[in-house]
């Protein structure tokens, strides 16, 4: 397979990728071909790959930590969390990596959404200095509940921003998910400058159909990239769509759709 051409030039925002979407491809190849594109890493790669990453000058920019069913938002579950989240701190800081993923968990008839908020919040808060003292930054996902994740209860904007302003932290952040958001509540570049203080990772995908981010979906990925520079967002942004042709292809038309 032939390396392709350096794409990603301006680098102004930069560009990662999700390694679940895309694991038809071996690491080696997905880590040696996504160097050559221009990105410069790859999310949720476990700990025992990163030497795989780091050969082809790659990091994880976004560690795995605990399920999505069973979250933060469920005090039965903060010890098994909060755990995981640690360990992933740990490895993360020992790299030098910058984020480690965690989840609200689903509704559960005893908790409503308000009160998930809080108990939520009281576990990030447990983990919150932790971070901080390592230098990770923690991230909750929002995810929709419409289409891909019943009941999860991140599933809007307002709700991560209720928690995150009261953790507090600039170490615990949202991971916007533009795809989640956009199926869930739409109104994407009004929600990015409305909560752009509290927003510490990117994901992308098309809607609808989480495929590719071309002229087929809805969304405007180069004006979304517009508004997320002028917000003086500095981290990073992973493409997580599905690809329906050549992965490499579809890899090499996003990284120029947002390489703005």
């Amino acid at each position: 397979m032939a390396t392709m051409a350096k794409i990603i030039t301006h680098h102004r925002i930069r560009q990662s990728l999700c390694r679940w979407c895309f694991e038809t491809l071996p690491l080696e190849t997905l880590a040696r071909e996504a160097a050559a594109i221009g990105y410069v890493g790859i999310d949720l790669v476990e700990p025992r790959d990163w030497p795989v990453l780091q050969a082809h000058g790659l990091i994880c920019t976004m560690t795995p930590s605990h399920t999505i069913v069973k979250g933060l938002n469920n005090p039965a579950y903060h010890a098994e969390c909060l755990a995981s989240i640690r360990e992933s701190i740990d490895a993360t800081a020992a790299a030098g990596f910058p984020n480690v993923i965690c989840f609200s968990g689903n509704r559960e008839d005893h908790i409503p959404d308000h009160t998930g908020v809080i108990h939520t919040a009281d576990a990030l808060k447990q983990i919150a200095a932790y971070a901080e003292q390592k230098g990770v930054t923690v991230c909750i996902e929002l995810l929709n509940s419409k289409v891909d994740h019943p009941a999860y209860m991140c599933d809007r904007s307002d709700w991560g921003a209720a928690v995150l302003r009261r953790v507090g932290s600039e170490r615990v952040k949202l991971l916007f998910d533009i795809y989640h958001a956009q199926v869930q509540e739409g109104d994407i570049i009004a929600s990015i400058k409305k909560n752009a203080d509290i927003i510490g990772h990117y994901h992308t995908a098309g809607v609808p159909g989480r495929h590719e981010l071309d002229d087929t979906q809805e969304l405007n990925y180069p004006a979304i990239m517009r508004a997320i520079l002028a917000t003086g967002y500095t981290g990073y942004l992973a493409q997580e769509f599905i690809p329906t042709r050549d992965p490499l292809e579809s890899l090499r038309q996003a990284a120029h759709i947002c390489d703005v």
